[in-house]
């Protein structure tokens, strides 16, 4: 009884350690093994470059310890020779050196180890019982507060899943790697790009000029789709998920933080049964229609898309539910609606601008983790808005809303526009813009940039490849030869001044085409 009103009384909490001991248990620790690292430190000038990245003060059990250790960083970063004397200095700055017991305890570390030869070793030794230290703390503070009944079981839920999720970030470190197996790696890919006959390396949208510009969707890089409010980036998302998951059988998340997960199935039957969207809204079908409903809906039924819902979304429960879906299901691609409805949690931003940076950053470091391509959706901000004519109206890089971080860490970023959206219903030449939605490729960091011409059908809210009726598209196709039209892709201008090749027809560029196809006519109108 006592052990449990402790648990209840948060001014007598005890830390893990006074909990340990008082049940017997040490908590891990290798007091030998730090005491003959810092000894290293004292004798190696460049044993702390082995160490640096792997350890930090705190990861050391005695307080000397880590005291001692921040003073060698200190000297290290300085550029200043690490020594006992010189040590002992810095000890003598911060205030510390009696604290740590004096010069004498600091000139006796370097008779614990003969040289540094072992020194890696014994790191890894002391972030190891680091990180059962911070386990058991995090689960001993858990278990406290578990017993206090005022406080919210989700609120404990997430501080535990925040806490687990910021302790295993610093795991995650990777060692150097000489670039021969790299090379292998790379070889085999490409070999296995290869063999399909579609010609695609990546996750195929189900749009044919899209795909190849992008060579689908390729695995760890993270994909920026902006547009302005009501240009159609949830049914873009929604239909690229559709054709991914039911044409061409790839596992999908789909993260719906704006949009109900039954209004996201409802767009997704409008756009498969083409039944207009208010009569599956009021259920006010006829006989035909709900015949049509059943015959077209089996398509959707156990397809491999996983929706969720979760409002306000942090990036530590986007991360926890990926990973759970990437084991039990496989998916191969992550589609966010959209960014800037995420929080970043735990991470205690300043500023709305540096939560979006660290949001992106999150997503970035996700992608490479799980190896899928991540696409998240952004708002534009209203410059779009304020500018006239044509060329006025299409977005920007410098449009990105809220942080300039998304166009940094953004693999690809791409806009969705609709000219007759803003009234703008024939091009400079006279053609008509009207059902066109156009996908600007403005950035990409590993291929070609370029414009994709795609139909929107507004009553179905749904994009698909252009037909072949009619005036000319941009995005209109051509007869290559196969029996079957194929969008063209167009040039684009808008990293030329960043000296990245643009245009769908970049010789080695890995999107588009090496050469123009027979029957393309260079002049065609925009």
């Amino acid at each position: 009884m006592a052990q449990k009103s402790n648990f209840k009384n948060n001014n007598n909490r005890r830390t893990p350690i006074q909990a340990d001991t008082e049940m017997g248990r040490i908590p891990p620790q290798a007091v030998e093994v730090e005491e003959a690292i810092l000894g290293a430190l004292l004798l190696e000038k460049d044993a702390f470059l082995i160490v640096s990245e792997l350890l930090k003060p705190e990861c050391f059990y005695r307080e000397a310890h880590q005291h001692i250790f921040q003073a060698i960083s200190n000297l290290f970063f300085h550029e200043q020779p690490v020594d006992i004397l010189t040590v002992t200095e810095e000890l003598k700055k911060l205030g510390k050196l009696e604290e740590v017991g004096g010069a004498f305890f600091v000139s006796q570390l370097t008779s614990r180890v003969a040289s540094a030869a072992h020194i890696e070793y014994h790191a890894r030794i002391i972030w190891q019982k680091y990180l059962q230290r911070e386990m058991i703390h995090i689960s001993s503070d858990l278990q406290t507060r578990s017993y206090d009944e005022s406080l919210d079981v989700n609120d404990l839920l997430d501080e535990a899943e925040n806490s687990f999720f910021l302790l295993s970030q610093g795991t995650m470190k990777k060692d150097v790697t000489q670039i021969d197996p790299v090379i292998q790696e790379s070889i085999e890919r490409i070999k296995e790009a290869g063999k399909r006959t579609d010609g695609l390396s990546g996750v195929p949208s189900g749009f044919t000029g899209l795909d190849r510009m992008t060579s689908g969707w390729q695995a760890s890089d993270l994909v920026i789709i902006a547009a302005r409010p009501a240009m159609g980036k949830t049914a873009f998302v929604l239909s690229m998920a559709r054709n991914m998951a039911i044409t061409h059988k790839q596992p999908v998340a789909l993260f719906s933080l704006e949009m109900a997960n039954v209004q996201l199935v409802n767009r997704l039957i409008v756009s498969e049964t083409e039944i207009p969207g208010e009569k599956i809204k009021n259920g006010n079908l006829s006989p035909q229609e709900w015949e049509q409903l059943d015959s077209k809906i089996h398509s959707l039924m156990g397809a491999p898309i996983f929706v969720d819902d979760t409002p306000g979304l942090s990036v530590f429960e986007l991360r926890a539910k990926c990973r759970r879906l990437k084991k039990q299901h496989d998916i191969k691609i992550i589609i966010i609606d959209y960014l800037q409805l995420m929080s970043a949690a735990g991470m205690n931003p300043g500023s709305r601008e540096q939560e979006v940076s660290m949001i992106s950053r999150s997503l970035k470091g996700l992608a490479k983790e799980l190896d899928v391509p991540i696409i998240a959706l952004s708002q534009l901000n209203r410059g779009v808005e304020n500018r006239t004519g044509l060329e006025g109206k299409r977005p920007q890089l410098a449009d990105l809303r809220e942080s300039g971080a998304i166009e940094q860490d953004a693999d690809m970023v791409c806009f969705i526009h609709r000219p007759e959206y803003y009234g703008l219903f024939e091009d400079a030449e006279g053609y008509s813009l009207e059902g066109m939605g156009e996908v600007i490729i403005a950035k990409h960091r590993n291929g070609a940039t370029g414009d994709v011409r795609l139909r929107f059908r507004k009553e179905l809210a749904r994009f698909e490849d252009p037909d072949l009726q009619g005036l000319p598209m941009a995005g209109d196709g051509f007869d290559p030869g196969n029996g079957g039209s194929e969008p063209m892709t167009l040039k684009s201008k808008m990293n030329e001044d960043e000296g990245v090749p643009s245009g769908g027809f970049a010789p080695g560029q890995g999107g588009g085409f090496d050469a123009p196809p027979a029957g393309f006519d260079k002049d065609a109108p925009f």
